[in-house]
């Protein structure tokens, strides 16, 4: 059992004798690692900027909305009183629907 052990991790397909093919062999490995690090850094950076060009498109729409809501509320912000919980005004009309619904 020990031999085909032996003889199977012996052949791996990796030539062991000859340094030329083991340089080569290294030399692919680095290039390899090497383009992947770079395809990787790469991909950070653009999933980076989709992201924030997302989130900055997303915080200019609530600043937007808000903005507009002031202008129809009278430009003017809640005072104190309003703020901490004081009486809210307004109007309000009894609409007589079907009780059935």
């Amino acid at each position: 059992m020990k031999e085909g052990m032996k003889h199977t991790s012996m052949n791996r397909g990796i030539p062991v004798g000859n340094p030329i093919a083991n340089a080569l062999v290294v030399i692919v490995g680095v290039l390899a690692i090497g383009a992947s690090i770079v395809l990787g850094f790469f991909a950070f950076v653009v999933l980076g900027s989709i992201i924030l060009v997302l989130g900055a498109s997303i915080a200019l729409r609530v600043w937007w909305f808000n903005r507009k809501l002031r202008k129809q509320g009278g430009g003017q912000p809640p005072s104190q009183e309003q703020a901490q919980g004081g009486v809210i005004e307004g109007e309000y009309h009894v609409v007589k629907g079907d009780k059935n619904s």
